[in-house]
């Protein structure tokens, strides 16, 4: 077994399965309940990066009343292809296999769907991109962040688009132009992650934080007008607050153990 670089969860027919998805691009669904492995699906020939539930197929099992439920899962990979596979308890098999979904030149990252049904994909080709389920799940909408793309957040209720990656900010366009709205600052490495809770978005980074940014519309005007302020302020040459909470993010970071673990580690550095 390789290193493990996702994992999903969800119900089939009343019994809870896990999904995972490893650097030997494989993906195996396993039963929680007793451990036992369902099924190992082969198909991408480089490490599996993402899994997503496709949420019609939920739903359509929510109505069905016989039969083995299935769902269909959609996999990401560093070989840049878009898998998808039907998934029940006894059979599991992949969709379309000679024509798997290409919406990016490179390792795709990260997969979300939104309420609609379409596909959110990040990539290290340093775009996002809808894919349109109307479309055959076809790019009508490419979001060009401008480095590697980790990770992709969807804020429904303001109709926005939250990116992260290598840059080490959080960017958010507007996801009817494709405008960019505004740019979260506060990482200073590598973001990961991102996750919405309500309005309010979640990030993870290499730099060791969890940091929080509210997209609620007064609180994303208030950041605008800040960073607004803090231009003027640089231009001006005067000082501005670089402190570890920027434009509304507040952070949990490491505890007072492992700040000194790190502080010894950097020492025994030098």
């Amino acid at each position: 077994m390789d290193f493990v670089k996702c994992v999903i969860t969800l119900k089939l027919d009343l019994s809870d399965i896990v999904i995972s998805g490893g650097a030997d691009a494989s993906i195996i669904v396993w039963a929680i309940d007793t451990g036992d492995k369902l099924h190992t699906l082969k198909g991408h020939t480089r490490g599996i990066l993402d899994l997503a539930v496709d949420p019609i197929s939920q739903n359509d099992n929510d109505r069905l009343r016989h039969g083995p439920k299935k769902v269909i899962v959609f996999s990401a990979g560093s070989d840049r292809e878009i898998r998808r596979w039907r998934i029940g308890l006894e059979t599991a098999e992949q969709m379309d296999a000679d024509n798997p979904i290409l919406a990016h030149e490179t390792s795709v990252y990260a997969l979300r769907f939104d309420a609609d049904g379409d596909l959110w994909t990040a990539s290290a080709d340093g775009t996002a991109k809808c894919l349109s389920r109307s479309h055959q799940f076809r790019a009508d909408t490419t979001i060009l962040h401008g480095d590697y793309v980790r990770a992709v957040a969807l804020e429904e209720m303001g109709g926005y688009v939250l990116t992260a990656g290598r840059s080490e900010d959080i960017m958010v366009w507007d996801r009817g132009t494709g405008d960019l709205e505004h740019v979260f600052e506060g990482h200073y490495e590598e973001v990961t992650g991102l996750v919405m809770s309500g309005q309010r978005c979640v990030s993870v980074g290499i730099d060791g934080t969890v940091r929080t940014w509210s997209m609620k519309l007064s609180d994303l005007q208030n950041a605008r007008k800040k960073k607004e302020i803090d231009q003027q302020a640089l231009m001006a040459g005067e000082d501005v607050d670089d402190g570890t909470q920027k434009e509304g993010g507040s952070e949990i970071g490491l505890t007072e153990e492992e700040e000194r673990e790190l502080a010894e580690l950097m020492q025994d550095d030098g």
